[in-house]
């Protein structure tokens, strides 16, 4: 899975051209994963200021507008691709926009049923 973390900051001060590039730029990336059979799925999330965190508390649930966090970026939304080593799949990564652009790119093997690396 590879987690895109962005900087709603940078996001914010693009210009309507700059965002109508980048969003250019995925579409192209995510066409070319989805013709060589690697793109398995994924999805763009919310703004951050429609989630909430959730903490149990004694046993009660409590929360909270969030995420809120030390850090300027946010988990913006992930990708889901099946690909033949992590060597590949930090590649994809690298060439996601948000790697350089003020946000990260975290890759994470999704754990199978049995709680094995899948």
């Amino acid at each position: 899975m590879l987690l895109i973390h962005s900087n709603p900051d940078v996001v914010a001060g693009r210009s309507e051209e700059e965002t109508l590039e980048v969003y250019a730029y995925i579409d192209g990336l995510t066409a070319q994963l989805s013709e060589s059979g690697e793109l398995v799925g994924g999805e763009a999330l919310a703004h951050v200021s429609h989630s909430k965190v959730v903490r149990v508390s004694g046993g009660v649930p409590v929360t909270t507008d969030g995420p809120f966090v030390e850090v300027k970026e946010h988990l913006a939304g992930y990708l889901i691709v099946d690909v033949e080593s992590l060597d590949r799949a930090v590649e994809i990564a690298a060439n996601w926009p948000d790697a350089g652009d003020g946000g990260a790119m975290e890759v994470r093997p999704i754990m199978d049923t049995g709680g094995t690396l899948g």
